[in-house]
C-alpha cells in the first residue's frame, strides 16, 4: 500500500515527521520520498501489505500525526 502524507503548514521539521512515521512502522513499512515547496511538504510511504493489515497501518500514521500535533495540516492520499 502506498500512502502520500501531504502536509500544509507543518509548524515542525519534516524530518522529525519522517522520523516519527519510520520508528512507528518499522519493519511493515517506510517513508521512500520526501519532497517540499509553496508552503507544502509531502511523504511517501510505502506499507507491506503483506505485513499489516491497511486498516491498521492508517490508524498507526494517524496516530503518530497525532502524537507530533500535525494531524490537523495532514491529508493522506491512499492506493494500493
Amino acid at each position: 500500500m502506498f500512502v502520500e502524507i501531504v502536509l500544509t503548514g507543518l509548524p515542525i521539521d519534516r524530518d522529525e515527521a519522517e522520523d516519527a512515521l519510520e520508528a512507528a512502522l518499522g519493519p511493515d513499512g517506510g517513508v521512500t520520498g520526501a519532497g517540499s515547496g509553496m508552503g507544502r511538504c509531502h511523504l511517501d510511504v510505502e506499507i507491506e501489505a503483506a505485513a499489516l493489515d491497511p486498516v491498521l497501518a492508517l490508524d498507526r500514521l494517524r496516530a503518530v500525526l497525532a502524537e507530533l500535533g500535525v494531524e490537523a495540516c495532514a491529508m493522506l492520499n491512499v492506493s494500493d
